[in-house]
């Protein structure tokens, strides 16, 4: 059953399939993001939609696989935001329904959608390549983004949430920490299997 599902996710048809499903909810992402979008000050534009630009992160990170190179930044930045906004939108929306009792088919598409990103993200695991310094970098991001969302008020809005601004932006900062330690412990793992 394992051997399996490493020959379809390392089937090349498999791989650029899941490029432009990525590719489609990338675009949705963004579109999905306009209203906030449109009254973000532009110094805060880049870090506002942080699900679309971490499928873009790996649609690039899944590119240079199919052209058998290793983007390693671009590949430690996939992991650790897609593994983080893919986990976050699912709480988020989850509570959501446990405050409201219902998030309507928007909000399950939301969840599977968010999973998934969250699971391409390990699954693809023995495709990275990335550094310690890369980690760092992408590390840096990850925090800064979260100092943008939660200190400077961009962070995206769950109306019925807005109560818990204070836990989420603390758990979403111990999310970060759990993912960035994610990408150390790979990067580990790959580094003792070498040596």
């Amino acid at each position: 059953m394992l051997m399996h599902l490493k020959m379809l996710l390392y089937n090349k048809s498999f791989m650029w399939l899941l490029f432009f499903v990525n590719l489609l909810g990338t675009i949705y992402g963004y579109i999905w993001y306009e209203g906030q979008l449109s009254v973000t000050e532009a110094k805060f534009l880049i870090f506002v939609p942080d699900s679309p630009t971490a499928s873009l992160f790996f649609m690039i990170a899944l590119l240079g696989w199919l052209l058998k190179k290793n983007w390693k930044l671009i590949e430690a930045l996939a992991l650790i935001t897609l593994v983080k906004y893919g986990l976050w939108a699912v709480v988020m929306n989850l509570w959501t329904y446990v405050e409201i009792g219902g998030i309507g088919w928007m909000g399950w598409m939301l969840v599977a959608s968010h999973f998934a990103m969250a699971l391409q993200a390990v699954l693809y695991i023995p495709f990275y390549r990335f550094k310690l310094g890369h980690i760092l970098i992408a590390a840096i991001w990850t925090l800064h983004n979260d100092v943008i969302d939660y200190v400077f008020g961009q962070m995206p809005t769950y109306r019925s949430l807005s109560d818990y601004a204070n836990n989420i932006g603390y758990f979403t900062f111990w999310l970060s920490i759990a993912c960035i330690l994610l990408a150390i412990s790979i990067y580990q793992r790959r580094s003792n299997h070498i040596s």
